[in-house]
């Protein structure tokens, strides 16, 4: 989308506070993600990370400033940009006595497909989501890492613009965290813009062309990650973190690829 000669990006924050009593959860937050970008929201636990994502999903209203999504002012057309979004969340709710192919065809209706739409959108991110052969089975049966693929498939029902996940590859085995990863991948080839929250810095090393660090509800640098290691004078997007951060990432980073640390 483009305003006049400028490209609109797919997420605008600035000045963006959240608070919670006298705690500051979001302190004057400025961010910005490129249309087709696939973006990694780093930073430590209670950094921030969830509570923006919170804002963008409409789930919390800012207290201050200013945050378009998608060219829409987020703060005053929330239901606008909410039909626009796909969002997997770090705690999923699912319909646990629906099928896996009944839970992502009503989520295709809630969204105002029609029935042959929903039908056909279901197959294609079934098999997109490698889960045709589980698609009759009860949500309640899925494993940890089905569930969380799932929840993907639910949120690309509508096929929307924008695609926010927090910190999807919590809590999940290395086969799960695989496939997930080779699905975000090929949703970031087929130009869809992604967002995640996550502490797996390999994952963000290895798939986002944008990051994003944030530390006491500011962000303290953004940009292509080409251009962040090169601010930094380093070749490691994981560098980059310890620096801007204070602290080593690299044990997180390997022990929660392997759905060994809890948030």
């Amino acid at each position: 989308m483009t305003e006049g000669n400028r490209v609109i990006p797919a997420v605008s924050a600035k000045g963006l506070v959240k608070r919670f009593g006298g705690f500051t959860a979001v302190d004057n937050l400025d961010m910005t993600v490129p249309r087709g970008a696939f973006y990694a929201f780093l930073g430590p636990n209670g950094a921030g990370k969830s509570t923006t994502i919170s804002l963008m999903t409409g789930t919390y209203g800012a207290d201050a400033g200013a945050l378009q999504i998608l060219g829409r002012d987020a703060l005053k057309e929330p239901l606008e940009v909410k039909s626009r979004l796909g969002v997997v969340p770090e705690e999923l709710s699912l319909f646990e006595r629906l099928t896996g192919r009944q839970y992502l065809v009503f989520s295709a209706r809630m969204h105002g497909l029609s029935g042959d739409e929903a039908s056909h959108r279901t197959e294609e991110l079934l098999k997109l989501t490698e889960l045709t052969a589980k698609g009759d089975a009860l949500v309640a049966e899925y494993s940890k890492g089905m569930r969380r693929r799932l929840a993907i498939a639910a949120a690309l029902i509508h096929a929307p613009e924008l695609v926010l996940l927090d910190e999807p590859f919590e809590g999940i085995d290395v086969l799960a965290a695989g496939v997930i990863r080779e699905l975000l991948s090929e949703l970031s080839r087929r130009g869809v813009t992604l967002v995640l929250t996550t502490h797996v810095l390999e994952i963000a090393e290895r798939l986002a062309t944008h990051a994003g660090i944030i530390r006491g509800g500011k962000l303290v640098d953004e940009g292509d990650v080409a251009s962040l290691k090169s601010r930094h004078q380093t070749d490691s997007l994981e560098v980059v973190f310890e620096k801007l951060i204070g602290v080593p990432a690299s044990r997180d980073a390997k022990l929660s690829f392997y759905g060994t640390v809890a948030k």
